[in-house]
């Protein structure tokens, strides 16, 4: 299936069937989509928690009560369950960890390639903190870009999917124990099959014309 067939076909699940697992090697290939997304001068300031689970789905769904009670449904029966988690600060140690391995994997082959790699992140880095002041908002954009692929390749493999900014991100923290390990919660993904009473499985895909939403120039 092309990407295009992919992007207008797949669809927001809205309910699962609990009883149907994805394949654990398709698992492993979303993995490593997630771990191999694009990210802003490839700070990949992001973790990612799966619950494959019952217990694990359990606690990811402390973060879907009260007013977003509506989606635990989806991740208790659901497959698995991708939380995507933005780092809380982008420290020197963590800025020089990404150069470390990003020198392992033979990305600094000209002299002086690591010190402008380290001159140029660290300019976005300072931007974001002392400028525009966004540091974090600055992260979580990120994370969206993990997020699309995520959804993309799970579209490719057959495989349906639910984001879910509706989320107590406080709760999930703490559930989760994110913020001692210098993370927070910003979305989930919910992965699996839809269920028979999944009502927008039936219904046709909806996008705006292209000339509301497209110059060309």
């Amino acid at each position: 299936m092309s990407l295009v067939t992919v992007s207008q076909t797949r669809y927001t699940a809205k309910a699962y069937d609990a009883s149907r697992k994805v394949p654990q090697a398709q698992v492993e290939e979303l993995l490593t989509l997630l771990r191999n997304s694009p990210s802003s001068v490839n700070s990949q300031p992001w973790h990612f928690v799966v619950a494959s689970t019952d217990e694990g789905k359990a606690q990811v769904a402390k973060g879907a009560q009260g007013g977003f009670s509506y989606n635990e449904p989806k991740i208790l029966n659901a497959s698995h369950v991708v939380v995507l988690c933005a780092r809380t600060d982008l420290s020197d140690d963590y800025l020089e960890a990404l150069l470390d391995q990003e020198e392992r994997d033979g990305r600094f082959t000209a002299e002086g390639a690591r010190a402008n790699q380290r001159k140029s992140r660290q300019g976005y880095v300072d931007i974001h903190r002392y400028q525009t002041k966004d540091l974090q908002h600055w992260m979580e954009k990120q994370l969206y870009l993990a997020l699309g692929t995520l959804l993309l390749g799970a579209g490719t493999l057959g495989i349906d999917a639910t984001p879910m900014e509706g989320i107590d991100s406080k709760a999930l923290d703490e559930a989760l124990g994110l913020r001692e390990r210098g993370f927070t919660a910003v979305v989930a993904c919910a992965l699996g099959y839809h269920a028979e009473n999944d009502f927008n499985a039936k219904l046709p895909k909806s996008r705006l014309a292209e000339l509301a939403t497209l110059t060309r120039i």
